[in-house]
């Protein structure tokens, strides 16, 4: 088992849980192969966690990276189609203004489950901080590729 993260595996698992769980193994490769829907969110996923380890290392507590995350998934973000979203070339453009909508909720939702979830497996509730173990991902990028620009 690759799973980084210790969610319990009895209950029903989501995407969500499986990018979270298997961000470790994931964060090394290099390239990946996109066959349907669960692949193409399994390659965006893996991403943003990376964003939000980043800003979870510099939180003091988990009340603060709970701010974070609430902070970043509502962040203005690209979706397909937009010339600042990394996987046009995988993910087809909407085909119309409801579609475009559809996506960024449905990018929304994702974005803020991955936060909140990640928020209670970095944070140690022994002592409120985040786990430096988990953080120390950060400096790995999926597929060489990052949500933020250089240097952020």
């Amino acid at each position: 088992n690759f799973c980084i993260f210790s969610r319990d595996r009895t209950k029903d698992t989501d995407i969500v849980d499986e990018a979270i769980c298997y961000f470790k193994a994931n964060v090394f490769f290099k390239n990946n192969e996109s066959k349907n829907e669960a692949d193409r969110t399994l390659i965006y996923t893996p991403l943003y966690i990376s964003e939000c380890l980043k800003k979870l290392q510099k939180c003091n507590s988990r009340s603060q990276g709970e701010k974070e995350m609430y902070t970043l998934g509502i962040a203005n973000f690209p979706v397909p189609g937009e010339p600042r979203f990394l996987f046009n070339a995988i993910y087809a453009k909407p085909a119309n203004k409801q579609e475009d909508e559809v996506m960024r909720a449905y990018l929304h939702q994702l974005r803020q489950e991955t936060g909140q979830r990640l928020c209670e497996q970095v944070f140690d509730p022994q002592n409120d901080k985040p786990s430096k173990w988990l953080t120390c991902f950060v400096t790995r990028q999926f597929m060489n590729k990052s949500l933020s620009g250089p240097g952020q």
